[in-house]
This record gives C-alpha cells, sequence and structure tokens, in this order.
C-alpha cells in the first residue's frame, strides 16, 4: 500500500457500502442524515451555550471579592480583544482639517493616528461660550455608511445629529468613525464575508480595532483645555453600542456609559441564530469562554444604562433583559443600584427618539448633576461635504490592512541547542495551547462507549461500522476494514477524511457491491489494506454521515458559533479524533497494534494537534500539510503562539512522522530540531510529493 493514497475513494467504498448502502441509494436518506445531524448540532450549540450562561457571574462576589478579580477579568478582555499587551500609545499625530461654525457650537473636522498610520477621522462639536472645563461623550458610531459618488464620508455623517444635541446642551462631543466604514474603509466582515478564518488563528477581531480607537479618542479628549477628563462618557448604537461596551469595560476613564442596541447575551446569538445578522466587529476571540454580562460586570459600580427596544431582530429584548438581570446583584453588591439602568422603548433596531432621549437624560443626571426633561429633539443640520476630513486620503493609512499587524503573530523562536532548551520551549507550547487554543475542550470525559452498528463480510475482508459519542450532541462514527482469516493485526492506519474525499465515494460504493459489478470489485484489490493491516477510515464531526447544512452561508454561519464559544471547527475535529483513536482502541483486535494517522492538506494539520493531545499515536503519515496555519487548520490563537512547523516538531517528538512535502524547506525548523537533538533517522521523514 503506498504511504499515502491521496484520495482514498476506493478503499473506503467498501466500509461505506456495507455500512450505509441503504443510504447511498436513497436520497430521502441521506436528507434525513443531515436533518439529523443539524439537529445534533442545534443540541451541541445549546448545551454548550448554556454551559457558559450557568458558569456567567454564578456566584455573586461581595465588592471586595470583586475587586480584587476585576483586573484579572479585564486583562482577559484585553487579550480577547487582541489588546495584550497594550500597543505603545504612540503621539497621535492629531490635526484639524476644516472647522464649521454654528450658533451655538464649533464643529472641528480632525484626524488622528490611534497608531502609526491607523487613522481615526472624526467631528469634534464644542459648545461656545463656555466658562470651564465641560463634561465630553465620545459618541462611537453604527454601521451607518454615508457614500456619494463613490466617496466615503464615513459612519460619523449619519449620526452626527447625535453631536449637535450633546453641544447645544453644553457637552463636547467627538463622533468617531468606525474602521469599516470611515472615510478609509478597512475590514469589518473577515469572516463573515471574506473567509478570512485566519484572523481567529491570529487571535484578530476588529473589536479590538474598535476598542483601541475609543481608548485613543478619549486620550485626545484629555488633551483638550474644553474636556473636563473626570467627566467622561460613552455612548453609540447598534455597532457603536457594541463599542461603548467595550470601551466601558477596559478604560476606567469612562465616567459614565449609554450603549443602545449593543449587546444581548449568548443564547441569542448562538442558539437564536442572532450571530447571523452581525459581523466581526460585534464579538471579541472568546478564549476565556465568557457570556456577555460578564462585559457589563466590568462596568460596574459606574453609572451604566442599557438601552434598546423591544422589536430588535438582531438584540432580541429577552437576552438584553437577561444580561441586566445577571449584573443587578454586582451593582447591589456595590451599594449602586441606581448606577444601572434599563429603558425599553417601542420599535425595531433603528435609532429613535425615546433611544436618543433616556441617554441624554441619563449623561445629565451623571455628568452634569441635572435633571430635566429633554425637549428639544436631536436635529440634522449638515450635508456630508461639511464634515468630511480628508481632501486626499493618506497614502501611509494602514486601516485596509490593519487586520495583518493588529495582533503580532510569534516569530520562529530559535532552534533549541539543547534536550533542556527543548523540553522548556515544549512545555511552554503545550501549556498555551492547552490554555489559549484547545480551552473548549471538555475538560473530563469518560473513555467512549462504542457500538458495532453494520457488519459484513466480502472478499476475504471483514467491513464494520462503529458508532461512538466524541462528547454529548456529537455522535460520531468509524468504518474499519480488517483481513479475515485469523491473523493478527500488526498495523492500523486511521484515515482522516475531509469533506472532499468523502464526497467521492458514493458512486464507486454503488457500483463496487451493491450492482454487484465483478470490475469495480477488481478495481479495489490494489487499494485493500496490507496483510497484517487494518484499515480504519473516520470523518469527524461535520464531515459524511454528520455534515451539516450545505448552504454555504450557513456552513459560515456554523463556523462563527463554534468561535462565539471559544472553539472552533477545526479545533473540534482534533478533539474528535484524539476521542477516535480512542474508541479504537476499545475494539477487540486493535487495542494494541501500533497505529497511524493519515491525512492531506487542513486535516494533516488536524492529525499533527491530534498526536500532540492524544494518546496511542504511534505515526503520522501527511501530505500536503500546510506550511503555516493562514492555510488551515484554523485554530483559536494558535499563530500568537507558534506556526506549523513548531507543532510538527512537537507531534514528531510523540510520533513518528513521514511527510510528503513540495517545498521541504518549509520544515527546516523541526528538522534541525531532530538533527540537534540527536532523534532517530525516521522519527521526521520527509518525502517529495508523488
Amino acid at each position: 500500500m503506498h504511504l499515502l493514497t491521496i484520495r482514498f475513494p476506493l478503499v473506503l467504498a467498501l466500509a461505506l457500502v456495507a455500512a450505509t448502502a441503504s443510504q447511498a441509494a436513497d436520497p430521502v436518506g441521506e436528507a434525513t442524515a443531515r436533518g439529523d445531524a443539524d439537529a445534533a448540532l442545534a443540541d451541541y450549540f445549546a448545551d454548550q451555550t448554556q454551559r457558559l450562561a450557568a458558569a456567567c457571574l454564578a456566584e455573586v462576589p461581595s465588592q471586595e471579592a470583586w475587586e480584587e478579580r476585576r483586573e484579572e477579568y479585564r486583562w482577559q478582555l484585553l487579550e480577547m480583544l487582541g489588546l495584550d499587551p497594550l500597543p505603545e500609545r504612540t503621539p497621535l499625530e492629531a490635526q484639524v482639517t476644516g472647522t464649521v461654525e454654528r450658533a451655538a457650537f464649533t464643529v472641528e473636522n480632525l484626524h488622528f493616528q490611534s497608531l502609526p498610520g491607523l487613522y481615526v477621522t472624526g467631528n469634534l462639536y464644542v459648545p461656545k461660550g463656555l466658562e470651564g472645563p465641560a463634561p465630553a461623550i465620545l459618541y462611537v458610531c453604527g454601521h451607518g455608511a454615508t457614500r456619494r459618488d463613490g466617496v466615503s464620508y464615513g459612519s460619523k455623517v449619519n449620526y452626527h445629529h447625535h453631536g449637535v444635541w450633546f453641544a447645544e446642551n453644553g457637552y463636547v462631543c467627538l463622533i468617531i468613525d468606525t474602521l469599516q466604514l470611515g472615510e478609509i474603509e478597512g475590514i469589518h466582515h473577515g469572516t463573515y464575508r471574506y473567509d478570512m478564518w485566519w484572523w481567529k488563528n491570529r487571535g484578530y477581531t476588529p473589536a479590538g480595532v474598535e476598542a483601541w480607537n475609543s481608548v485613543r479618542a478619549l486620550d485626545y479628549l484629555e488633551t483638550r483645555a474644553e474636556v473636563d477628563a473626570e467627566r467622561m462618557g460613552v455612548t453609540g448604537r447598534s455597532g457603536g453600542g457594541a463599542y461603548s461596551w467595550w470601551l466601558a469595560a477596559i478604560d476606567n476613564r469612562v465616567a459614565a456609559a449609554a450603549p443602545v442596541a449593543g449587546i444581548t447575551d449568548m443564547t441569542n446569538h448562538v442558539v437564536d441564530g442572532v450571530v447571523e445578522g452581525h459581523c466581526d466587529c460585534m464579538f471579541m476571540v472568546n478564549t476565556y469562554e465568557w457570556d456577555y454580562p460578564m462585559v457589563a460586570a466590568l462596568v460596574a459600580p459606574r453609572p451604566l444604562l442599557i438601552i434598546n427596544t423591544d422589536n430588535d431582530r438582531i438584540f432580541p429584548l429577552d437576552g438584553v433583559v437577561r444580561t441586566y438581570e445577571k449584573v443587578r446583584p454586582l451593582y447591589a453588591a456595590f451599594g449602586a443600584r441606581d448606577h444601572l439602568g434599563l429603558t425599553i422603548a417601542p420599535g425595531p433596531h433603528r435609532d429613535l427618539t425615546p433611544l436618543r432621549e433616556a441617554a441624554f437624560r441619563w449623561f445629565d443626571q451623571h455628568l452634569m448633576d441635572r435633571e430635566r426633561e429633554v425637549i428639544a429633539p436631536a436635529e440634522r443640520r449638515f450635508e456630508p461635504e461639511e464634515l468630511k476630513v480628508f481632501a486626499e486620503l493618506p497614502a501611509d493609512e494602514r486601516n485596509t490592512s490593519i487586520h495583518e499587524s493588529f495582533v503580532p503573530a510569534a516569530e520562529p523562536p530559535e532552534v533549541p541547542d539543547s534536550a533542556a532548551t527543548w523540553e522548556a520551549l515544549r512545555d511552554g507550547l503545550r501549556e498555551a495551547l492547552s490554555e489559549k487554543v484547545f480551552r473548549g475542550w471538555p475538560e473530563e470525559a469518560e473513555p467512549p462507549a462504542v457500538t458495532l452498528d453494520h457488519s459484513t463480510e466480502e472478499h476475504g475482508y471483514l467491513f464494520r461500522r462503529f458508532v461512538f459519542e466524541s462528547q454529548e450532541h456529537v455522535p460520531l462514527a468509524f468504518f474499519a476494514i480488517t483481513p479475515l482469516g485469523g491473523n493478527a493485526i500488526e498495523r492500523i492506519v486511521v484515515h482522516l477524511l475531509d469533506a472532499e474525499a468523502w464526497d467521492e465515494l458514493a458512486p464507486l460504493a454503488e457500483t463496487a457491491f451493491m450492482a454487484g459489478d465483478e470490475t469495480a470489485a477488481e478495481q479495489l484489490a490494489p487499494h485493500q489494506p496490507e496483510p497484517g493491516t487494518a484499515a480504519v477510515f473516520f470523518p469527524p464531526r461535520g464531515i459524511g454521515p454528520t455534515a451539516w447544512d450545505e448552504d454555504p452561508r450557513k456552513q459560515v454561519q456554523i463556523r462563527r458559533r463554534f468561535m462565539l464559544l471559544g472553539q472552533t471547527r477545526d479545533g473540534m475535529r482534533v478533539y474528535d479524533v484524539c476521542r477516535a483513536v480512542e474508541a479504537i482502541r476499545r475494539i477487540e483486535g486493535l487495542a494494541e497494534a501500533p497505529l497511524a494517522l493519515r491525512a492531506r492538506g487542513p486535516m494533516a494539520g488536524v492529525a499533527v494537534y491530534a498526536a500532540i493531545f492524544g494518546t496511542g499515536i504511534e505515526g503520522l503519515e501527511l501530505a500536503e500539510l500546510p506550511a503555516t496555519h493562514r492555510e488551515g487548520p484554523f485554530l483559536l490563537n494558535v499563530r500568537r503562539y507558534l506556526d506549523m512547523p513548531q507543532a510538527l516538531a512537537l507531534a514528531a517528538e510523540r510520533a513518528k512522522v513521514t511527510l510528503q512535502a513540495g517545498e521541504p524547506q518549509a520544515w527546516t525548523w523541526p528538522a534541525q530540531l531532530a538533527e540537534r537533538l540527536g532523534w532517530e533517522g525516521d522519527r521526521l521523514a520527509f518525502e517529495a510529493l508523488p
């Protein structure tokens, strides 16, 4: 048998026909299986979401206990936003490019750089006749694009009436553009629209850029003589509501916050499907498996008003209320019940007058120490051209590419020159992978119960289909082919199947056995297992028998749900492989023989990590393993710590690796390590691609 049969459809067809013949011939059966898989996935997501919800603020701490933990939680959030370590506070290089005069206030069109080349465009509304420093409002915009003749004027134009109201009522107000819908148009839709799943490898989310831009906006406000830095508030709606949460949670300079339609809980997002209406900027990289009331808790005991409508399809009322109820006891523990409020107005997801008035009253109360009826509505007063900052966009802008650099990727470490140096590096990398990449795995699991689902004998081989549960609500199957005749199994090869390999199987399966085609059966002979070898074929979750909804848009949203829970689809497939090996070892005759994983492409990367963390894996036979995680597999945060060459070295220490690679130079790092540490020659072997 060749080292690696690249597509292995012929061998697998033997197992499939014996185990799933009825489905291969019955499209209705296939649809039923997909429906069952979708139902199981929905149950899985509901169970995982409930686990996070139950853990969130499960015990209401005392004021003292919360204050002890708060800084740790704050740094967790910073990390999940890609802000740990915090970027350097480089000079803002602020410039005012124009002013607009009105009777009661002046508008300054300005920009600053939150990082060199990362431009933030905005409008500063300054009341006239101030007698001293005034309270300031940072208004962070939602997704309100304003474009004319192909020119972007930024979201600030769409929301400028808020700045008008604040300035006419004695506040300095800075309205800043979003990354995606600013005058320089960056990207919020990396996973939602552009297939940039590598963002999660990097631990990147545009929510982090929006949070950092907001932090630097406060830095800018502090430089203004008109601003009382002890009385700064933040508000915004929709996307701006979310950014209000990020800023208020991570920056204690926010004295009061009034996010509008910017937060709900995981149940709404994951179970109810609200995630499908949101781009990536609305979400942190959920390494620590938070539910969203934890973000609200970080604002306590500062004044926080949660504002929403009762018919908002992307921030449903039930989740908003659950978030509010979850954080109320913490405010009570601080003796600050009056610092937490909830305003609900009738209507859909729109910028409605009652919502604005609630925010205005909240800031009047907590930043102005005044209570009054809000009479004058917020009114639009400007044309987009009046509020534009740039005549020409700067050539050195990084807005359109900031996702490439905002969260630094780990540089390759020096190749260790001693066993002790390697062991220290290895142990540190394994710990980082456990805590930051695969934290979403079940903490403890009983050995999987394995059930024989089907068995048949054909052409001198025993074909069996086994089923087991990788974790609750994740039923999986593997297919085993073993030679008849009583000979002992000397070797087990587990083929890890991707969707492409699986999809090629059905026609051949029907031809080979169901139709009794002897010619096809003869063609199978060269691909059957070698004497003494057992061949096992395993499709992890979401492939083959457990394939989910085939609509590409649904596939995207399924993957995003995993990420909201602090997992990735590929990361959980690694877990499935580890569990499948455990299950295989429970089959009589397959418990002791050396076992190797065989895979290609990104699935080969899944095999690498299974070898790092699984047990009972003695070998890896890999082809076209991606040289970098940018090509997959996609694992939460992994590039903050290592890339595939280091992962291959971790695996090679535990299992003999044979790699068919088109570019052997990409694997210099593990090859040098093997040489320096004196590993046996077959511990890490390279072959040219056929």
